[in-house]
């Protein structure tokens, strides 16, 4: 073979490496972006340990303008969404839509109740016993310490801003969302709305999904890096990988 065969054939092999990265990186700035489930707040549907590739694009057209024939749509209650967290450090936290812009939401005894109606939820766990008067239970509550229970304590004078009666008000632009397993789910009860623009995709494929070490599966250490973890997961890399999971749609 010639060297300026050669040549062209190094240049072609070199064009279609680059034009590779460059589409990954696209389909990981503007599609598609992974995710780790880090918690039990979405059990049964999300289990901790399942890798998830989230569809950025389908929520990208925030103000309308995008081309119509593109597959934007809106936020839909029901949807499962990755956001951002409102408040420092903004980590990433995945919820269900609950309440959508201009709903009056309210909770009695565990029911969520939209424009007056209960809300048929098949996917939501209860595992711990009803707390009466509790306002993870009954929502918006009555009780005067709920400053001092959630995580900031402007969510509580917001609640009071938003009240109508008994039920609240979801304002424009935000949304009210619920982790299913409710009552081991920091979310909209604790802490408030989520801005339309926090909202960053929804997901679509758990591409992977991994049991972690014994300590990360007992529920204490979930977070657990420490090098013994990391060794004890590779040894058993594959009987604690989820076959069943992999490749599943989110619903």
């Amino acid at each position: 073979m010639s060297d300026e065969k050669k040549n062209s054939s190094w240049r072609e092999s070199l064009d279609s490496l680059l034009v590779t990265v460059i589409l990954a990186l696209f389909g990981i700035t503007f599609v598609l972006q992974a995710f780790k489930i880090p918690s039990s707040s979405m059990e049964d549907t999300l289990l901790i340990g399942d890798h998830l590739l989230v569809n950025k694009f389908i929520f990208a057209d925030t103000n309308g303008s995008g081309p119509a024939w593109l597959p934007y749509r809106d936020v839909h209650r029901g949807d499962i969404v990755v956001f951002k967290y409102p408040f420092p450090p903004h980590q990433h936290f995945v919820k269900r839509v609950i309440g959508l812009p201009g709903d009056r939401l309210k909770i009695v005894e565990r029911v969520v109740h939209i424009n007056g109606a209960p809300l048929d939820e098949p996917y939501k766990i209860h595992r711990l016993s009803a707390r009466r008067g509790g306002f993870q239970d009954n929502f918006p509550p009555r009780d005067q310490d709920f400053a001092y229970m959630v995580s900031d304590p402007d969510w509580a004078e917001a609640v009071e801003r938003w009240r109508r009666g008994d039920e609240l008000l979801i304002p424009p632009g935000k949304y009210f969302v619920m982790g299913d397993n409710r009552d081991n789910s920091q979310d909209s009860r604790y802490w408030g709305f989520v801005d339309r623009e926090n909202i960053i995709g929804r997901p679509l494929l758990i591409y992977w999904s991994f049991d972690g070490s014994p300590r990360s599966r007992a529920g204490r250490f979930a977070g657990d890096d420490s090098a013994q973890a990391r060794w004890d997961n590779l040894v058993h890399f594959f009987s604690r990988t989820r076959w069943k999971r992999l490749l599943r749609f989110v619903r």
